[in-house]
């Protein structure tokens, strides 16, 4: 719903079509009017250097959903459309997906919600660094299902603190090999389920980091 905490299992208001479609995507240019809240003066790319991603998603509810969005860096989003189509035709589900201004450029808001998302001009967890994020070359995927997860054990989440134990099965979890790693791996994109110590199971990006 617009106004309100969708439930990690909402489907993000984007409505399910009535029966199975072919994926389809659209790359669009941005302006800084598009990004409100994940864009300001200083950052790291600009908005020319951005595009957003327009594309059919598989859900929480085994259906296709129309008017998914993803922000991204224009270098990569080929590339992108690639393995969401990937994604798309094996069936594996996206619970919902948006810019992340749509929470008012907040990840922790946009992690509440279980969202998909790329761009966000911030820095990296617990670091003065920039994040692969604010390159517009890091996806986090159904972030409740693959959290964050600090080196002492630590998941901010409450609803999603369940999802350490990395043998469930529930429909959205990525496991080290599977066919969401290597459709990301195909771009040469890494894991941050790999790293060691902290573990961020959401997390691909183009360095690695």
């Amino acid at each position: 719903p617009p106004n309100g905490s969708p439930s990690p299992t909402g489907d993000g208001g984007a409505s399910p079509t009535a029966s199975p479609q072919p994926f389809q995507s659209q790359i669009k240019r941005v302006t800084a009017r598009d990004l409100p809240y994940s864009w300001r003066e200083g950052c790291p790319v600009g908005p020319s250097e951005l595009r957003m991603i327009e594309m059919t998603y598989w859900g929480m509810d085994n259906k296709p959903h129309t008017g998914g969005r993803l922000v991204v860096n224009e270098r990569y989003a080929d590339d992108l459309v690639t393995v969401f189509r990937k994604l798309y035709d094996m069936r594996y589900p996206i619970n919902r997906m948006e810019p992340v201004d749509r929470f008012r450029g907040s990840d922790f808001d946009s992690i509440e919600a279980n969202n998909t998302s790329a761009f966000n001009c911030r820095q990296a967890t617990g670091s003065s660094n920039w994040s692969q994020h604010a390159l517009g070359t890091a996806v986090d995927i159904n972030p409740c299902e693959n959290p964050y997860v600090s080196s002492s054990g630590r998941i901010a989440h409450e609803d999603c603190v369940q999802f350490k134990d990395r043998d469930r099965d529930d429909p959205g979890v990525i496991h080290a090999g599977d066919r969401v790693v290597q459709a990301f791996e195909s771009i040469g994109w890494g894991w941050g389920g790999e790293w060691s110590g902290t573990k961020d199971y959401q997390h691909f990006s183009a360095s690695g980091r």
